[in-house]
Formats: C-alpha cells, sequence, structure tokens
C-alpha cells in the first residue's frame, strides 16, 4: 500500500485527468434511471461489456419495474444467462422490481438507505447509481479503484471502504463529482493488474508505485 498523496499531488493528477477527459462517462448502457440499477446489479463479477451484449435487446421490452414483472424470472433469464450468477440476479432483479412497484410507485427511491435496501443492491452499486443519476459525488470503489487507489497513494486504504474513505477526505471537492469514474477509468485501461502502461501514463511522474513498467 503507498503512502497517502498530499493535497498539491492529488491536485495535480486530477488536474490531469480533467484536462484529459472533462466529462468521463460510465459504460454501462441504459435508458433511465430503473435500468442503471439495473445495468449495475448485473454488473457484479462481470465486465461491463458483456452486460450491455445481454441487455441492448432486454431494456427495448422491459425498462421499468411492472415490465420486467410481466416479462418474469424465467424470461428476464433468457436475456441474461450469458453473464455470471444469471440466476440469482435474476431472482434480484424481480424482487427488487416488485418493491418499486409495491412500496415506491414504480419509482426508483435516490437515497442510498432505500437503494440498499434493494435485494441485489450494495454499497457500490447504490453509489454508482447515485453518482451516474442524480450527480451526486459518491464513490463507488470497484476492483480498478482499490487497486489505483493503493498502487498510486491518491487513496489508499486495507478495504473498499477505507479507500472511499479517502477519497471523500483527500480529493478536492471540485473533483469529486467525476473521480470514481476517471479513476475506474484509468484502472481499466491504464493501470492495469497484470500489465500497467506506466509508460503512457499521464501521471507516472506523480505516482508512488515501486513496480514501473518504464
Amino acid at each position: 500500500m503507498a503512502k497517502q498523496l498530499d493535497y498539491h499531488t492529488i491536485r495535480e493528477i486530477f488536474t490531469r485527468f480533467q484536462e484529459a477527459d472533462p466529462e468521463p462517462k460510465g459504460e454501462l448502457e441504459h435508458v433511465n434511471v430503473y435500468t442503471l440499477v439495473v445495468a449495475v446489479a448485473l454488473s457484479a463479477q462481470a465486465t461491463d461489456a458483456g452486460v450491455n451484449k445481454a441487455t441492448r435487446e432486454l431494456f427495448k421490452i422491459a425498462d421499468t419495474p411492472q415490465k420486467m414483472l410481466d416479462l418474469g424470472e424465467e424470461g428476464l433469464i433468457e436475456h441474461i444467462k450469458t453473464i455470471g450468477l444469471f440466476r440469482q440476479k435474476a431472482k434480484n432483479v424481480i424482487k427488487l422490481s416488485r418493491i418499486l412497484v409495491e412500496d415506491y410507485d414504480g419509482e426508483v427511491p435516490n437515497s442510498r438507505a432505500a437503494l440498499q435496501s434493494l435485494p441485489g443492491v450494495g454499497r457500490k452499486t447504490a453509489n454508482v447509481v447515485l453518482n451516474m443519476w442524480w450527480r451526486q459525488p459518491a464513490q463507488a470503489v470497484d476492483t480498478h479503484i482499490f487497486r489505483v487507489g493503493n498502487r498510486t497513494g491518491i487513496c489508499p486504504g486495507k478495504d473498499v471502504d477505507a479507500v472511499e474513505r479517502a477519497i471523500e477526505d483527500n480529493i478536492p471537492a471540485d473533483f469529486q463529482l467525476h473521480a470514481h469514474h476517471w479513476l475506474i477509468l484509468h484502472g481499466r485501461y491504464h493501470c492495469k493488474a497484470r500489465k500497467p502502461q506506466c509508460l503512457t501514463c499521464i501521471i507516472r511522474d506523480l505516482c508512488q508505485f515501486e513496480d514501473k513498467t518504464l
């Protein structure tokens, strides 16, 4: 685990991220907040590309909780059976859809606690939805962010909760809205797990990673 970087270094890092990609976007395809919740729930232990491939046709016919209930669990499985853990995920999507219809008039709630009360929706999923749809500076820590945070010193922590706190505590407020997308994309395409692309990395001179591939 790298040592926590200081304020000025972190500000420079995110200034560079912002200059390279002013409006970073999540890569999960969705048509409304409900389909975003479903897509993020389906993405656990799966790739965004794999989820997108499975949901393109699904969301054309089931883009509301009621339409998902009408499709039914077996109908849903037919669309998502290429995704890992598809049976359990299908059960959760049907359950959360029923709760949204019965308890929230078919609308997706926008508090973290209410989102996390839905089956299959954990803190990370709730944070993604709050950030991407309601533009709240919520930090969804996945494996990419955990790796980048600890390698670089941007937001080191022993577990995902500690990394989330490190982001909130150390990254300047004006970068908080997009922080988790910049970190995810950096981890996905540059600071890779096995072969980090240090030679072309825009923050390599500020990063504390000792095993740079230069």
